[in-house]
């Protein structure tokens, strides 16, 4: 029995990329919630943050938003799925995100999403988080990011090792497949993060 109840998904609120990275979300939220994993993500209702929830939400998921205070003043917030939880900043955002998942994924987005992702993968780089990741490689949207990720291997600021810390897909049929077939992260992770 796969050990991946609730999934983080990080993405953007972006309403004017490629269909294909929207529809993407919205395929994603249906996979999850037909399997019965519950969702944590920022709680956003645009782009491919309200895809993914209106994705689960079509299949009865079980959906969990985390917003900060000032975005909500915004009305940002889903107003469709089962929790949206308000915090005070975004650095409790990202936190609770994290904390709350047995998986993270990364789909396309923009700075947020990218800051999100690295700071999970720096996180289980220290031993701090021991979750799977998968970043979701949609019609070649991290291909930079992970030809930067090699160099950063290439020019010893990581370790060989530190690459097995996240897995890439190029579907999303590919995410829960791959999430449940990672190895758990060391435990002693700290004991070689430094190069």
């Amino acid at each position: 029995m796969s050990s991946i109840k609730t999934v983080c998904v990080y993405c953007a609120s972006s309403d004017h990329c490629k269909p294909i990275f929207q529809d993407s979300a919205f395929t994603l939220g249906g996979i999850l919630a037909k399997e019965g994993v519950d969702i944590v993500y920022g709680g956003g209702s645009t782009g491919l943050m309200g895809k993914l929830a209106d994705g689960a939400i079509a299949e009865k998921g079980h959906v969990i938003g985390i917003i900060p205070q000032f975005m909500q003043n915004l009305e940002w917030g889903h107003k469709g799925i089962s929790i949206l939880e308000e915090v005070e900043d975004m650095h409790t955002r990202k936190f609770l995100m994290m904390k709350k998942s047995d998986g993270i994924v990364a789909l396309p987005g923009g700075c947020g999403t990218l800051e999100e992702l690295l700071e999970a993968i720096t996180w289980k780089r220290l031993g701090l988080a021991h979750q799977p990741i998968v970043i979701a490689n949609i019609d070649g949207f991290y291909d930079d990011l992970i030809a930067m990720l090699n160099k950063t291997v290439d020019e010893q600021f990581m370790r060989k090792e530190h690459l097995q810390m996240w897995n890439v897909v190029h579907s999303v049929e590919d995410i829960l497949p791959t999430l449940q077939s990672i190895d758990p992260w060391p435990l002693n992770a700290i004991d070689y993060a430094k190069v």
